[in-house]
């Protein structure tokens, strides 16, 4: 469901254990979950990554000649290489602001649902308090309502005592 849909839906769903354990001061915050990796391959202590490398030429372990073919070719492909590791290197830092954008983001909305769960405790604090205060009011209006029993009660009997005189003279 969209974000219109959601701020316009009237409906709303709930679940009843759900409030009687917030009420008793539960959660539903599951650790795994709050510390689960945003992406399978993402770098952490539990996945390190691969500690392989780069290695375009083999370590040349002993000394030898090269003939001018080698040599040449060895040139072009160092160029090559150097031409390409400019790009790698623009490559990565785009990546890592990208990194960097995407957790600026994700900070916004953490931040963001915060102060979602913070209002909602407000409102719900306001709703608490005004439930307490209605609570406070009980006994008045049933002391009202007892009152307009007893007004009632005593309208009817001179009523009654109205028509026992009228049916007496009749």
């Amino acid at each position: 469901m969209g974000i219109l849909a959601r701020i316009t839906s009237a409906a709303k769903s709930s679940n009843k254990s759900n409030e009687s354990s917030l009420s008793a001061g539960g959660h539903g915050i599951d650790k795994n979950q709050v510390l689960a990796p945003t992406d399978p391959t993402v770098i952490n202590p539990m996945n390190a990554g691969t500690w392989q490398t780069v290695r375009t030429a083999p370590i040349s372990e002993t000394p030898r000649y090269f003939n001018k073919a080698e040599a040449d070719a060895l040139k072009h492909l160092a160029t090559q290489k150097r031409l390409e590791a400019r790009q790698a290197k623009r490559a990565y830092k785009s990546l890592k602001k990208l990194e960097q954008s995407d957790a600026q983001v994700h900070t916004a909305h953490r931040s963001y649902i915060k102060e979602v769960a913070d209002s909602e405790l407000t409102k719900k604090r306001s709703d608490a308090s005004t439930a307490r205060h209605l609570h406070t009011l009980r006994p008045e209006y049933a002391k009202l309502g007892f009152g307009l029993d007893r007004a009632e009660n005593r309208a009817q009997q001179r009523i009654d005592e109205l028509k026992a005189k009228i049916k007496e003279k009749y």
